[in-house]
């Protein structure tokens, strides 16, 4: 138990630090400090006659910036992508919307996964049970086309 908890540490801080990124990464005055930079750059240009080591700078930076940018934004985008299944999932399976999941996707991927799962346990022990009832399955989309 005490291996998982420490291999849970290090994801919720990715995780918190990712969220905590890339909400500042989306703001307005993150676009504005990045054409600052390159603003100052472009000035500087004269200064060091346009040499190979003022390319340099910024294709460095752009690189590294873009880099860990993707990592990011792809952590991000799981967890949202995940955190909607989820809702979904149970969206479908109860009919009516519970106020716990809101919020959802600020949780971990395992702490997602984890509920996931649970969903769909839920889901399979009312499908077992509805079989079990006789009662009849609710009509499907396709169905309507059938006729």
């Amino acid at each position: 138990m005490r291996h998982q908890q420490s291999e849970r540490h290090p994801r919720r801080l990715f995780a918190f630090i990712a969220n905590k990124a890339s909400q500042a990464a989306g703001r307005a005055s993150a676009f504005v400090l990045a054409c600052a930079v390159i603003m100052i750059w472009a000035i500087m240009g004269p200064l060091f006659r346009f040499s190979d080591t003022w390319q340099l700078v910024i294709n460095t930076g752009t690189t590294i910036v873009t880099f860990l940018m993707v990592f990011l934004i792809q952590n991000s985008q799981n967890r949202d992508s995940a955190a909607i299944q989820v809702k979904l999932d149970e969206l479908i399976r109860t009919g009516s919307v519970q106020n716990s999941y809101v919020g959802i996707e600020h949780l971990s991927a395992d702490e997602l996964e984890e509920l996931r799962a649970r969903c769909e346990e839920r889901a399979k022990a009312v499908a077992a049970e509805r079989r079990g009832s006789g009662r009849r399955r609710p009509r499907r989309f396709e169905d309507d086309a059938d006729g």
